[in-house]
């Protein structure tokens, strides 16, 4: 109900000024008169609308959608562009990665291989110093037994002379 009571007065008022003209036009004696009157209309109605006279034809809508679908399709080519580059940087990339993933396992195949390597060096030497401390000790055990079996020897020696002198 808004609606038609706000455009209701507008309405109105813009028959009232049509009316107005086609009277002065009606009135007019002559054609110079008839000119001078349309002419006024034409003055006040863009002295009142402004921007009547930025209003689209059909044929410059035409030209501007022309002008926006061929901007589309030069942005579309772009793209379409932008994507390849992209796909072959990124293949690239990939190559790249696969490239370093192959380094990196030989590097880790190789160090691998020096651990290996190494552990059984460690190894080796391990059972060196082990053998070594089985010599040793056997060594001991056969100087300390020569020690203990002189050392004996000795004292019975000692006690036999002690038990015999008397």
């Amino acid at each position: 109900m808004s609606v038609a009571y706000d455009t209701a007065p507008k309405v109105g008022h813009r028959m009232t000024q049509l009316l107005d003209l086609y009277d002065r036009l009606s009135s007019a004696t002559d054609d110079r008169t008839r000119a001078r009157v349309i002419a006024d209309a034409f003055a006040e109605l863009e002295q009142r609308y402004p921007q009547l006279s930025d209003i689209a034809t059909q044929a410059s809508l035409k030209e501007s959608e022309l002008k926006l679908t061929k901007e589309i399709e030069q942005v579309r080519a772009e793209i379409k562009e932008t994507e390849l580059k992209l796909t072959k940087e990124i293949e690239q990339v990939r190559a790249e990665i696969k490239e370093t993933e192959l380094k990196l396992t030989k590097e880790i195949e190789q160090v691998r291989a020096e651990i290996k390597e190494t552990e059984l060096k460690l190894t080796k030497e391990i059972e060196q110093v082990r053998t070594t401390l089985e010599r040793s000790r056997a060594n001991i055990l056969i100087w300390s037994f020569g020690f203990w079996f002189t050392q004996m020897v000795a004292l019975a020696g000692i006690l036999w002379r002690l038990t015999s002198a008397h």
